[in-house]
């Protein structure tokens, strides 16, 4: 008995890892890449479809906040494989400072983003692999500073699939604190503690005042990350970013605005009103996932730190919301099909 009772747990744990390896894995192959730019060597992923031939499509990656890898810890696979299905391929690059990528990602303002954005679409025109005329841009979070700038650059850009963005930094942030306040409970005393801390923080950016000063001025929030010099020159060179100005110089690009229903990180509704505002309504879609969080993970899924660990070995397609992988695809299926049928809009 005890012979067959090994052998069963055996036999289970085999099956498990063989569920584990075949839903890590997807339908893509992946070529490591360098782009040079800034005087720096950016390390990527190149990621086509396994079962086609180029020249591919291309979907351009630009991250959101924090020290990001190629991959996102292998967040992006999942997208990337969508948009496999649809002839694109994917390209993106480890933040400076990140992985193989040399320089500092907090050395860079929005502007030094989009040119790093803009010289990895000139890289990819190079490639024999890639159909320069289907190029389009996919960005979260802070990348919707990025996006609009890059697109009213380069006017070939096709489409802007833009998730969770903000439009204006220091709203955003105020946005931000008390969502985030709200969600964990924190007294009204607590809350006008915080907001006493932010008003300090924003007189010291409008001062241009050195970190010393603000470590002198503002003791950071209980169970938030420190400040450090490294992330205060970052917000000082960025604090004032709005990408009001750049949507309105948008021509000719279709957009997919990406919105989640649990988000804390961005009022969903500025965004969607600015986009609506700015944009041509012949060229914006939105879609609304009311169970998904800011990175438009499943909200029941992020709000538990065992469930999420277990569904991102286990099944990381099921860590999207619904139908959100399968948007993906069909919007880069129909912006590029409609803009042909009826020319460059």
């Amino acid at each position: 008995m005890v012979l067959w009772f090994v052998v069963g747990v055996v036999l289970a744990a085999a099956g498990l890892v063989g569920v584990v390896i075949r839903q890590n894995t997807y339908d893509l192959r992946e070529e490591r890449v360098t782009v040079r730019h800034g005087g720096h060597s950016l390390d990527g992923v190149l990621a086509t479809p396994k079962d086609r031939r180029g020249p591919y499509g291309l979907v351009v990656f630009v991250h959101g906040d924090g020290a990001i890898d190629a991959t996102h810890d292998g967040f992006y696979r999942p997208l990337w494989e969508s948009f496999a299905a649809a002839g694109y391929a994917s390209l993106s690059l480890s933040k400076p400072g990140v992985g193989g990528s040399s320089g500092n990602w907090l050395d860079q303002s929005m502007d030094d983003r989009a040119d790093e954005t803009v010289a990895a679409i000139a890289w990819a025109h190079r490639r024999p692999d890639v159909d320069s005329r289907r190029i389009g841009l996919w960005g979260a979070s802070q990348a919707g500073w990025v996006l609009p700038k890059v697109a009213a650059r380069v006017p070939d850009v096709r489409f802007l699939i833009a998730v969770s963005p903000a439009v204006n930094w220091r709203q955003q942030g105020r946005y931000n604190l008390l969502a985030q306040m709200r969600e964990d409970g924190a007294s009204a005393r607590q809350t006008a503690a915080a907001l006493r801390r932010r008003d300090t923080t924003l007189r010291l950016l409008r001062r241009d005042a050195p970190f010393s000063a603000y470590r002198d001025a503002v003791d950071d929030a209980p169970g938030s990350p420190r400040m450090t010099a490294d992330r205060w020159r970052f917000v000082k060179k960025n604090h004032t970013a709005d990408a009001t100005a750049d949507l309105r110089a948008v021509r000719g690009t279709r957009v997919l605005l990406v919105l989640a229903g649990h988000d804390v990180n961005v009022d969903v509704a500025d965004t969607e009103a600015a986009y609506r505002k700015l944009l041509p309504a012949r060229l914006l879609r939105v879609e609304h996932y009311p169970d998904a969080t800011h990175s438009l993970v499943r909200h029941d899924v992020e709000k538990s730190e065992l469930k999420l660990t277990l569904t991102a070995v286990v099944a990381p397609r099921a860590l999207f919301a619904s139908q959100f992988l399968a948007g993906q695809r069909q919007f880069v299926e129909q912006a590029v099909a409609r803009t042909d049928q009826g020319g460059r809009t």
